[in-house]
């Protein structure tokens, strides 16, 4: 993560001002087991106008997912590491291109100490974090007909390559056609084994003048089954989301966004599999001067039978 920091400081000293009012950060699920398994995710409205225009994310999470139905079971303890940059070119008046990438890694990494002092600190006993050996990897399945897999570590690599066309409908309502290609992760269990697509629209609706804006999304996207897991995987995903920005001084200004991801997998009996995403991605949005947005924020699993993983740590910058 130190080797992002002059590069976001870099984007500051170069990028141009914002438009005002500019909507939610983006977001796609985090969990190896998921991501690589859908294109789907909150797309924010592309400015228009000439030029590019993009962002560049920062995302660590910390990944508990201990579930068991005999003879099933999913046991995955890792720290996440994503970085991802997307950028947005406009085509016409109402067209635009998305193009997007992202590198990854996981590992044993060091916070579970501090992940039991917050959890204990909002009051949540997190049991199985506690049971596990305090700063290990695991990357453990146990499918229904008996069979193991069990995945390594992994260095950075290359883990989503995207590209999207989308049409502005109005101001305010935009869609967006997204394919993901594959990664060679996926025999990994990392990245994207084979081609996913998506399609996204997203709406904007503004109030007490441009001081609270609100989005939501709705997507509906299709993967086809690969690997080991291919017999328990879902063809057609969908998800949705809703949130709302509060400029509350200046250019500052607070968000939260809810993101909804239906179940990628079925038939297993496994929670951490066959249930739903369920995240609250909030935090604060701030501009220094005429640079980029920066954004700092968290994002929390609210429904902890699913896949969504426990906190995400989030630092990026926006122009």
């Amino acid at each position: 993560m130190v080797r992002i920091v002059p590069l976001l400081l870099l984007l500051w000293t170069l990028a141009p001002p914002l438009a005002a009012g500019q909507g939610l950060p983006a977001y796609r699920p985090m969990n190896p087991l998921l991501s690589g398994r859908t294109a789907l995710g909150f797309i924010p409205l592309s400015p228009a106008g000439d030029g590019w225009s993009g962002d560049l994310a920062v995302d660590y999470a910390s990944v508990v997912e201990s579930s068991q139905r005999s003879p099933a079971s999913v046991l995955l303890d890792a720290e996440v590491f994503r970085a991802t940059l997307r950028l947005n070119h406009s085509l016409g008046s109402r067209g635009f291109l998305q193009l997007a990438g992202a590198v990854s890694s996981s590992q044993a990494g060091f916070l579970d100490g501090p992940m039991i002092w917050y959890h204990d600190l909002v009051g949540f006993n997190e049991a199985t974090r506690r049971e596990r050996p305090r700063n290990s990897f695991a990357y453990q399945l146990t499918l229904p007909d008996g069979s193991t897999v069990e995945r390594e570590s992994s260095g950075l690599r290359v883990t989503e390559l995207s590209v999207a066309g989308g049409l502005r409908h109005s101001v305010h309502w935009q869609t967006v056609a997204r394919v993901l290609v594959p990664t060679g992760g996926g025999s990994a269990g990392y990245g994207t084994p084979s081609v996913a697509t998506g399609l996204v629209t997203t709406v904007r609706s503004r109030a007490l003048g441009d001081r609270l804006t609100l989005e939501g999304s709705l997507g509906l996207g299709y993967t086809a089954p690969s690997g080991e897991l291919a017999e328990w995987q879902r063809r057609w995903l969908a998800s949705a989301s809703g949130g709302a920005r509060l400029r509350f001084w200046g250019q500052q200004a607070i968000y939260a966004n809810l993101f909804l991801h239906s179940s990628a997998y079925h038939g297993t009996s496994v929670p951490a599999l066959d249930r739903e995403e369920a995240s609250l991605d909030f935090g604060f949005l701030f501009r220094p001067g005429k640079g980029p947005e920066i954004v700092a924020g968290l994002v929390e699993d609210l429904y902890a039978f699913g896949p969504a993983v426990d906190l995400v740590l989030r630092l990026g910058a926006r122009w």
